[in-house]
């Protein structure tokens, strides 16, 4: 037989995956993978449920239905000021990641290169790889996660096409502020490059952090593509809902992009998002005001029991330095090893640099779960404490 797609034959099973696998089979809390385990909000599903019966469940319109189309043009009025026109500037997608992918291939030719930065999310570089692009790593460092304006701007040149840039970031929860999304926003306009925005978190920052979206900034309206989620806002994330914001020049192309990927996404769903995104301010301040607490609970715990916690201003995620703990192993060893004896799953950080040299001793926790999961993960996790001293997680790593 021929061989098949080399990127895609080449590529190994997800760290997500093989986490969640690992924690069924020991009867481990997953906080890895993130997803939270409650459900959304009881009106947007029952809209969900009656847009089901109401005889309309053929092929939606290829950019999305009119109602959610108005709703995501009034949400980008509502939270930033954005005037965005329904009709010619929103498609609607089956997911952030499919709104991802059609982004790039709007734009992207063989040979573009593109400023991703590091740590990223999984997709990010096969996606830029299988579109024949070429791309370009910058890197960001805990336990501050500064961005490394000197090592950014180089990385910027004449084949530059594109950046990819996550904020709210996963996992580093890193909101990037005004003064770095100006820098940002300065090597766009002087390199002519667009700006593909995953911005899934946009309602989920904490401590007074408020998100800001680079389309927002000055000459940036017409370079951006504005990723939202459904799954994010609403805690649905099997809906796979996404809705891109873009300008009418950059629009056609990315809508062609997703009429050759799904076409159109399930109308009922479509339409509960469309209530949801309606709903009262209240509504998103609960967002992030449950989710801080449940942060905080589980970074003070953390914390108490030894951990190095950074700081999370927005996303699901903590990330904690395991160094102070005594464990010799890096940090898919300590994952496996948490996962297996103190039945707690976390994700290693290292699996989100694909270039080398990753740090290699912060572990993530998602935040997204009951208050009572998070309770007993923290009791499981102090039970192991107190059974593995220094010396026992030195042989253990």
């Amino acid at each position: 037989m021929k061989p098949q797609n080399d990127l895609l034959s080449a590529t190994g099973t997800t760290v997500f995956t093989v986490m969640s696998a690992l924690a069924m089979q020991h009867g481990a809390i997953n906080l890895g993978q993130g997803f939270p385990d409650y459900e959304g909000p009881e009106d947007v599903v029952r809209a969900a449920a009656d847009a089901l019966l109401d005889n309309r469940n053929q092929y939606p319109p290829l950019t999305g239905l009119p109602e959610l189309r108005r709703a995501v043009a009034a949400a980008n009025r509502r939270f930033y000021g954005l005037e965005i026109d329904p009709d010619s500037e929103v498609i609607v997608t089956s997911g952030a990641t499919e709104a991802l992918t059609a982004c790039l291939m709007a734009v992207l030719n063989p040979g573009d290169e593109v400023v991703l930065l590091e740590p990223l999310y999984d997709t990010y570089l096969p996606v830029v790889k299988l579109l024949g692009a070429v791309p370009k790593l910058v890197r960001l460092s805990p336990p501050k996660w500064e961005l490394p304006r000197a090592e950014l701007a180089a990385a910027f040149g004449p084949k530059t096409k594109a950046i990819l840039l996550n904020s709210p970031m996963n996992p580093a929860s890193k909101v990037f502020t005004a003064a770095e999304l100006t820098f940002i926003a300065d090597l766009c306009q002087r390199h002519d490059t667009y700006a593909v925005c995953d911005e899934v978190y946009e309602h989920l920052t904490f401590d007074g952090w408020r998100h800001i979206p680079l389309m927002t900034l000055p000459g940036m309206r017409e370079r951006c593509m504005r990723i939202g989620s459904a799954g994010k806002t609403f805690s649905l994330t099997g809906w796979k809902v996404g809705y891109i914001t873009t300008d009418r020049g950059l629009a056609p192309n990315v809508a062609k992009a997703h009429q050759n990927l799904t076409f159109t996404t399930a109308p009922n769903l479509q339409r509960a998002v469309a209530v949801g995104l309606a709903k009262d301010d209240a509504y998103f301040e609960s967002l992030s005001t449950d989710l801080q607490a449940k942060r905080d609970r589980l970074a003070e715990g953390l914390a108490a029991l030894g951990f190095g916690v950074l700081p999370a201003r927005g996303s699901y995620f903590v990330t904690a330095d395991f160094t102070p703990l005594g464990f010799a192993g890096d940090d898919i060893a300590f994952c496996r090893h948490l996962t297996e004896v103190a039945k707690v799953t976390a994700i290693p950080v290292s699996a989100f640099y694909p270039g080398p040299d990753a740090p290699k001793h912060f572990v993530r926790f998602a935040f997204c779960k009951r208050m009572e999961v998070l309770e007993e993960a923290l009791s499981r996790l102090a039970a192991w404490k107190a059974a593995h001293g220094p010396a026992s997680l030195a042989a253990a790593g």
